[in-house]
This record gives structure tokens, C-alpha cells and sequence, in this order.
């Protein structure tokens, strides 16, 4: 326990640097407007000071730091990132103070050093030499040498080598600072960043075996990839196992800043992952002959209620023709969740399980409808054909792009109770905090220990048979099931619009069927 308090203690004091650091340029407020320059510093400071520590193992043996940086310019394949920079005098200076005392054209300088640094290793291509630290905005810089000063003396306070701080912290503290821009990010925040708790339950509740192959189709910075593999290292451990086959990390991202985030904290975490970039529904990367790549996990939270405005390329046509016969349950309809859901579906193996974060209306969208409804057929082929293991109706406002609760929906190919839905209302679960509601540890262990067990809790979870869902037109809302409160008071809003819009339906024909009645007796 001990142990315990003191890496959080660890981790408290590395949060407080990182967001001083970041804060250091212009103020908390505007923070988040310099993320793609922050985030980049932070990580080659890290790979410096790790650099550093990998020359000290060498100067060990061979007696000086000068001749262990000529045996690693000799053979780079000794250290994992070769950094080509060279101190005055390596004997006395670290790495990071080759970028410490930059003084005339900073900007140019740090960018054409991490350029280097890309040419040099593979693996960083793409990720640290996009950045222009030297880029302006109708003339005037975006970062002015003054403040990069700034920041970079700010981060050269805290040492980040092996010795000092272990992946698991840093790896913490970077997901914090990434947390931290999602609250200054209004509206975009959604696409890079799931609330660490909601990570945690579905890594918890998935479970993932040492040696899997875990995939996420839309991986934003990477966060749940990261917590299926710190969950597995936390299982082994409680095992007193310390030899075990890493997760075999797979991801998928669109936006080019956003994969970036994604490489360098699996770095940061010291991970390895594929990560790919590119729109994963027009495109996926990840194939095995003419058919998806099969995954043994699979955990995502894609951009909710998608339509044709962000993806103009999608209709009925795309999803019956699709090549790679992603789409067994057809088209969706105007909101494209269910077809992210048939894509995570047709990615899993035969023993394969998911973990899908969609907005609340995906439960319920197209019920009581008596129109052909695409996307209520899509949630109707998924009940018909067994697959949904489990819902988790989640708090409001946890995530920092709406105010909305969301929902987990958890898929698997070998489900414990055949033809039943297990549904679990943690609305309640939840502490209020600044910008953001959170859920606490206590929280996630009740909500992870109910589902695993698929305990029956009264105004907490139940159950449900296929049955009953049939009767409630495939509908797999909360609260058709699960009476929260004395009475029923809180309701998803999109199922309260569903039920307006077919009230005045029937208002409608009823009036239309008076007036034809009033006109056949003349009145």
C-alpha cells in the first residue's frame, strides 16, 4: 500500500510539472492552443534523457561517454532511438542541453533537430518531424522564440530518464496533460480523448489475455489500447508472473496530429503498437487476404451520431457492396454507429469480444417506429442474431465533446447466456467535478464486479430476455427495463423525441381519418 501512495504521490507531483510547463507559455487558459508544441517537447525530452541513461550503461564498461557515443554512431541498433545530437562535451553535458542552450533562431533550430532525429529512426517518421516550431500565422509566429525559450527551460526541471520515473508514470502524467487540452478543446476534445474511467471499465470488463491481438478502428491518442495493456500487466502481476507476452497493439486514426498524439504516447507508455493512419471506414488498414484482419479484442469509441456531412461517401449502396463485407446487417441508416458497430463486429475472431462507446439514441433509435427503420434493423440483426452480450448506460457529462452520458454495448461471439441482454444502469456512478463529472474507484470496481458476474441488482441492473426485447421492438434502452427511480423520471432525450414524433404520427392519420369520416357523412 505504500508503494501505492507513493507513486501517486510521484504521479501528482509529474502532473503538476507537466501542466506548469505547458502553462509556463501564456496562461491555463490558452494551454491547449499549444498542444502540438508541448506534447512533441515533453517526448523528445524523454527519449533525451532515456538516450542518456542507455549511454551511461555503455560508458560503464568502456570507460567514458565519449567513446560510448562512438560505438553507438557506430552500431545504432544498440540503443532503441539514436538521437544525433551531440553535446561540446559529452562528459559533462547531457543530450537536452544541446536543445537547453538554443539562443538565436530557436524555432528553426529545435525543428530542424527533430527532423534529424525523424531521418534517424524510423518509427518517429511522421510523428516528431511534422512539427514546425518555426510556423506562422498571417505573419506572425505561432510559438515566438521568447515563449519556446520558456517552455523548454520549464521542461528541462524535471529528469525523465529510467531511473527517475517509470513508463507507467510518465505514461500517466502524459494522458493527464492530454486530459487536461480535452477541457480546453471544447467540441473537438471527442476526437482524441475518452475519459480515463470509461477506458478502465472496458479494458476491466475485456479482460485481455497476455499475447492478444487488441484493436481499436478509431484510436484517437490511444488511451484504450494503453489501458487493455496496463490492465493485462496488473492481472499478471496479481498472478506473481513476471514473464508474459505483451498485448499486440493495433489502431487506426484519421487525423494526422491525432495519430501523431497515438505513436508517441505508446512510446511514452514503452509500448509498441501498429498504428495506422487514415479513415477506417472508407479505408481500413488492417486486412488478412481479401477480409478484415480478425482481433481477439476490440475497444472503441467512434465519433457518435456520423452522417453523410462527415462522411458524404457513405449510403445504402456502400455499406450492401462493401468489399471487404464489413456490413452483414446493411445499411444504417442517416447515423452511421451501427455501421462502426458491424465493422468492430467483422473484426473480431471466433472467440473475439468488443467494447463500443455510442451515444445514448443508438439503444433505442428507430423503436416504435412502424416504418422501415434502417438503424433499429441494424440493432434488431444483432439482438436476432445474439450478440450483444451487455449494455452500460454511462453518467452524464463525462465526455468533453457533449454533455451526453453514452452508452457501452459489449459484443462476444461466446456469450455466457444465450438469447438474454445484461443491461447495467450506472447513471448514478458518478462525482461531480470541474469542467466534468468523473467516476470514482469505488464506482468503477461496483460497476466492473456487477457485469462480470452479471449480478441482478434492483435499480441497478438486470437481466434481460431476448423476449422481452422483441416485444419492446428491439429497443435496449435503460430504462425500459430498469426502474432507476420510484417512478420513471429521467429518460434519454432521443427516446423522448422517438415517442413525440410517432404521438403526432398517429395524430395526424387519426385526424385524417376523422375529417375523411365528417366528409362521407356530408358534415
Amino acid at each position: 500500500m505504500a508503494k501505492k501512495n507513493g507513486n501517486g504521490e510521484k504521479v501528482k507531483s509529474m502532473e503538476s510539472w507537466i501542466w506548469n510547463a505547458a502553462c509556463s507559455i501564456r496562461g491555463a487558459q490558452d494551454a491547449s492552443k499549444y498542444k502540438d508544441f508541448i506534447l512533441p517537447l515533453i517526448f523528445v525530452k524523454r527519449l533525451c534523457d532515456v538516450f542518456d541513461d542507455e549511454i551511461d550503461r555503455i560508458a560503464e564498461r568502456v570507460k567514458s561517454r565519449t567513446k560510448a557515443l562512438q560505438l553507438v554512431e557506430r552500431d545504432k541498433s544498440i540503443v532503441r532511438y539514436y538521437l544525433p545530437i551531440k553535446p561540446n562535451d559529452p562528459e559533462t553535458e547531457r543530450t537536452w542541453d544541446v536543445i537547453r542552450t538554443l539562443s538565436d533562431k530557436i524555432g528553426q533550430e529545435l525543428t530542424d533537430i527533430l527532423r534529424e532525429i525523424a531521418k534517424e529512426n524510423k518509427d518517429l517518421q511522421g510523428i516528431i518531424d511534422r512539427i514546425d516550431f518555426n510556423a506562422t500565422t498571417h505573419g506572425q509566429r505561432d510559438i515566438d522564440d521568447d515563449r519556446l525559450s520558456k517552455l523548454i527551460e520549464k521542461i528541462a526541471e524535471k529528469p525523465l530518464g529510467l531511473k527517475d520515473v517509470e513508463p507507467d508514470i510518465i505514461g500517466r502524467s502524459y494522458e493527464y496533460l492530454i486530459r487536461k487540452f480535452a477541457e480546453g478543446s471544447g467540441q473537438s476534445a471527442g476526437e482524441f480523448y475518452t475519459p480515463a474511467e470509461v477506458g478502465i471499465i472496458m479494458a476491466k470488463i475485456m479482460d485481455a489475455e497476455p499475447g492478444m491481438e487488441v484493436y481499436d478502428p478509431c484510436c484517437g491518442s490511444g488511451g484504450l489500447l494503453i489501458k487493455c495493456e496496463l490492465e493485462m500487466e496488473a492481472n499478471i502481476k496479481l498472478r506473481s508472473k513476471d514473464k508474459y507476452a505483451p498485448l499486440r497493439l493495433n489502431g487506426q486514426e484519421f487525423i494526422a496530429s491525432t495519430w501523431a498524439m497515438s505513436k508517441m504516447n505508446m512510446v511514452i507508455h514503452d509500448m509498441e503498437g501498429v498504428i495506422e493512419i487514415g479513415d477506417t471506414m472508407k479505408n481500413p488498414k488492417f486486412h488478412s487476404g481479401n477480409l478484415l484482419k480478425k482481433f481477439d479484442r476490440v475497444v472503441a469509441n467512434p465519433m457518435w451520431n456520423q452522417g453523410k456531412d462527415s462522411l458524404p461517401y457513405v449510403s445504402d449502396d456502400y455499406f450492401i457492396n462493401d468489399e471487404l463485407e464489413r456490413f452483414p446487417a446493411g445499411s444504417c441508416g442517416g447515423k452511421i454507429d451501427w455501421g462502426w458497430v458491424q465493422h468492430i463486429y467483422s473484426s473480431l475472431n471466433d472467440k473475439g469480444r468488443a467494447a463500443v462507446v455510442l451515444d445514448t439514441g443508438a439503444a433505442s433509435r428507430g423503436s416504435g417506429n412502424k416504418s422501415n427503420n434502417k438503424e433499429k434493423n441494424c440493432r434488431k440483426w444483432f439482438i436476432d442474431n445474439d450478440l450483444i452480450e451487455g449494455v452500460i448506460y454511462l453518467p452524464e457529462n463525462l465526455f468533453y465533446n457533449t454533455t451526453a452520458p453514452g452508452i457501452i454495448i459489449f459484443l462476444n461471439k461466446t456469450k455466457r447466456h444465450k438469447d438474454k441482454i445484461y443491461l447495467l444502469h450506472a447513471g448514478k456512478e458518478f462525482e461531480k467535478g470541474d469542467p466534468k463529472n468523473y467516476i470514482p474507484a469505488e464506482s468503477i470496481e461496483r460497476i466492473v464486479e456487477t457485469y462480470t458476474a452479471f449480478k441482478e441488482e434492483e435499480k441497478f441492473a438486470r437481466l434481460v430476455d431476448k423476449e422481452d426485447i422483441v416485444k419492446n421492438d428491439y429497443n435496449i434502452s435503460h430504462s425500459r427495463y430498469i426502474q432507476v427511480n420510484d417512478a420513471e423520471t429521467y429518460r434519454p432525450l432521443d427516446e423522448i423525441v422517438e415517442e413525440m414524433q410517432k404521438l403526432e404520427e398517429e395524430a395526424i392519420a387519426i385526424d385524417a381519418e376523422v375529417k375523411t369520416i365528417l366528409y362521407k357523412l356530408g358534415v
